[in-house]
């Protein structure tokens, strides 16, 4: 049996195609029905519906095989900066190039950024990409206050909480919508395969098959 770690929403719906190119079709909605643990069309092939966050550990823990999840959740996780390699017992082989994003910084329209940085002013950085925040701004030479929220991060510059967020960004529309803008981009972000080395070596030519159909798939979907 292999098992698939995924999340609800965009990386969920994103994936579908490269399952399909893979064969495997997944029998249930997970928007719409409350199993956790999806059957496919392949018997010896499972989708577990776990959050984002937890798509690492349910793989680096054996929970699960195989798992797609963002670059900023692997980074957060404390795996390699960097691309494929090996990090807490996580295998990181192939971009998926989809649920593409960037993390940026992000503040009030009215906040001089650039002349807080310059002066060596210290502020105050909302965000939940707690290690991927303090990275950048160390090797920016810029000394920040941390704080950790798990969503609505466009809040805190508004109620005075923060002077600036680290947040993911898509369309941008939602910072535009509450009067925030970018002013910094730290990195580009997309979809890993990360997978368990130990059932890599026990399963390999099931998972192989795998890997190798998500791999041709990839820039054709």
């Amino acid at each position: 049996m292999i098992t698939l770690a995924l999340s609800k929403g965009r990386i969920f719906e994103e994936t579908l195609p490269l399952l399909r190119a893979a064969g495997i079709e997944v029998l249930d909605d997970p928007e719409k029905s409350r199993k956790l643990i999806l059957d496919t069309n392949q018997p010896d092939v499972r989708v577990l519906v776990v959050r984002a966050t937890d798509v690492p550990t349910y793989v680096q823990f054996g929970g699960a095989d195989m798992g797609i999840t963002g670059k900023d959740t692997l980074l957060e996780h404390g795996s390699d900066w960097g691309g494929a390699g090996n990090g807490a017992g996580l295998y990181q082989p192939l971009d998926l190039d989809i649920a593409k994003c960037r993390i940026s910084v992000a503040v009030r329209a009215d906040f001089d950024y650039a002349s807080a940085v310059r002066q060596g002013s210290r502020l105050k950085v909302a965000t939940k990409y707690v290690a991927i925040a303090r990275e950048f701004f160390a090797n920016k030479g810029v000394h920040v206050d941390l704080i950790k929220l798990y969503g609505s991060m466009e809040l805190a510059p508004l109620v005075g909480m923060a002077d600036a967020i680290v947040d993911l960004v898509s369309t941008g529309n939602t910072l535009k919508a509450n009067r925030l803008v970018e002013v910094e981009h730290i990195m580009d972000i997309s979809s890993r395969l990360v997978l368990n080395q130990a059932a890599l070596k026990l399963k390999r030519e099931p998972m192989r098959k795998i890997i190798d159909a998500f791999a041709s798939a990839v820039g054709k979907v």
